[in-house]
């Protein structure tokens, strides 16, 4: 069994710009997943930078208002929501709100720096 408490995961800038804790990884704690992990939050007013990973992602709204870009599609997010984002897409989202948007990040498989393109914006 394995218990990961947000508090006791470091606070990172994700190259997305992101602010993130991983909480789950194959790699880095002894479980038997395949996908990763991740809490993440953006300031009002930022934006992540637009990037793509090789791997499928889901994003799960936990609070705030946002905007999610995927490809040529935006469409607005809020909380209880959420967001599949196929390998190799590119993708952003932006806080439309004044509170911090705060989402959960799935990474299947597991997220990898190689996996990962970030663009500049």
């Amino acid at each position: 069994m394995s218990v990961t408490h947000l508090k006791d995961s470091k606070e990172l800038v994700a190259g997305d710009g992101s602010i993130l804790r991983e909480l789950l990884h194959p790699e880095k704690a002894d479980v038997l997943i395949r996908y990763s992990l991740a809490h993440a939050k953006v300031p009002p007013g930022q934006a992540t930078k637009p990037h793509r990973l090789k791997s499928s992602e889901v994003y799960y709204v936990m609070a705030g208002h946002g905007l999610m870009h995927i490809d040529k599609e935006s469409f607005e997010v809020n909380s209880d929501c959420a967001v599949y984002i196929r390998p190799h897409s590119t993708q952003y989202i932006e806080n439309m709100g004044n509170s911090d948007l705060i989402f959960l990040c799935i990474v299947d498989p597991a997220w990898r720096k190689e996996d990962e393109d970030v663009f500049d914006s």
